[in-house]
């Protein structure tokens, strides 16, 4: 059940402030661009400096993608893709935007179709009318960067390639993952050692993924044809073989807020629109999905939320809302990284902006507290209010 919270002026008071333990909250209270809530075991805030002032809430953002996700389909939920074979021996594959196709789930597709009797095929097609062409994610820049990745219907490694580079030539960087085609075009004009980068577009990620399938399927002793081909399913093609995630969305969303992952985020982000509106997902549907779940679920009027990862810095939450996000989001609380065996938090950093959110454990219970600073601060000034609010 959701805590209803008396909201209380919009600075703590000065008797809270007196106590030498409290110097970083009250110089946080002197910052004109930061915000401090801590709920308390007894439906008020123990702290509450400027609650509704609209912030920018960078990766703490993830916070309400997660809940929205878990609300939606549940913590047990699996995402799937589709394989079908033609009678010219195409094997076809049609993504649903599965967040979670590591090279490790690849070696568990190559089983699956062993499993199905596969020997041969005469060649890869691609179908990616799941999602909309091009889609444009605010914040994102077009950046070789892992967490600039785009977002693709069918992808490997989360958009990304982890290759090395030295005087013999490219290799993988990762011994789950063969050398392919496009990460040895890609790496040739990289420096010497190891990079991550993301593949930048949703033809680049399917090829990069047929590319991985293909190696697998050939060390299985599956013989495949080098053709590959893009389009979409034949409607009279009968169902292949349905590869379930091994990892379910708990799990995903647990490695989300651990690794702050970008591509997770914004495909969990475009799939609530999906499950909503019917493909092809797309931001807009996203946008207009997500406005309507805070509306049933919170009834927030002043915020914007125009992605699912906090890259944008045109989102606004208040500490007040991020409360609200944390106080449903409670059951799930075990999913966020710890600090130490007291603070359960997810950080969120841009350039001239800090936030921290999550729970702080006190008198046997796990407590709220949303920490936003949009001005410029030391890295672990956060952490340290945190660790205070602690011992308060």
């Amino acid at each position: 059940m959701r805590l209803v919270f008396i909201i209380f002026i919009a600075s703590i008071s000065t008797s809270s402030l007196a106590s030498e333990n409290n110097h970083l909250v009250e110089q946080l209270n002197n910052m004109p661009q930061a915000s401090l809530v801590v709920a308390s075991e007894n439906n008020d805030f123990r702290y509450s400096i400027r609650p509704e002032q609209a912030m920018i809430p960078a990766s703490t953002l993830k916070l309400l993608t997660a809940l929205l996700a878990l609300e939606t389909w549940g913590a047990e939920h699996r995402f799937v893709t589709d394989f079908d074979l033609d009678s010219d021996g195409y094997l076809w594959i049609k993504g649903y935007g599965d967040p979670f196709l590591i090279s490790e789930e690849i070696d568990l597709i190559v089983r699956g179709l062993q499993k199905r009797g596969l020997t041969i095929i005469n060649g890869i097609g691609i179908d990616n009318s799941y999602f909309s062409h091009h889609i444009s994610i605010d914040g994102q820049t077009d950046s070789d960067n892992p967490y600039d990745a785009s977002l693709s219907p069918l992808a490997a490694n989360f958009n990304t390639l982890y290759v090395k580079r030295d005087k013999q030539g490219t290799q993988s960087a990762e011994a789950q993952t063969p050398l392919t085609p496009i990460m040895d075009s890609l790496a040739r004009q990289l420096p010497h050692g190891e990079h991550r980068i993301n593949l930048g577009s949703q033809e680049l990620s399917s090829r990069y993924f047929a590319e991985i399938l293909t190696a697998k399927l050939r060390d299985a002793g599956i013989q495949v044809n080098e053709q590959l081909i893009t389009g979409t399913i034949p409607d009279t093609l009968n169902p292949y073989y349905r590869h379930q995630n091994s990892h379910d969305l708990a799990e995903i969303i647990t490695a989300m807020l651990q690794y702050s992952n970008n591509f997770i985020a914004n495909q969990l982000f475009l799939l609530l629109g999906v499950e909503a509106t019917g493909a092809p997902a797309s931001m807009a549907k996203s946008q207009s999905t997500v406005a309507a779940k805070i509306q049933a679920i919170f009834g927030w009027q002043d915020y914007i939320i125009l992605e699912g990862s906090g890259l944008s810095r045109n989102n606004r939450l208040s500490a007040r809302q991020m409360i609200d996000i944390l106080q449903r989001l409670e059951p799930y609380r075990d999913l966020l990284s710890h600090q130490n065996d007291r603070i359960l938090a997810k950080s969120g950093t841009l350039k001239g902006i800090s936030t921290y959110a999550g729970y702080l454990h006190q008198n046997n219970g796990w407590v709220p507290f949303a920490i936003m600073i949009n001005q410029p601060v030391n890295y672990n000034f956060r952490k340290q209010i945190a660790e205070q609010l602690l011992n308060d």
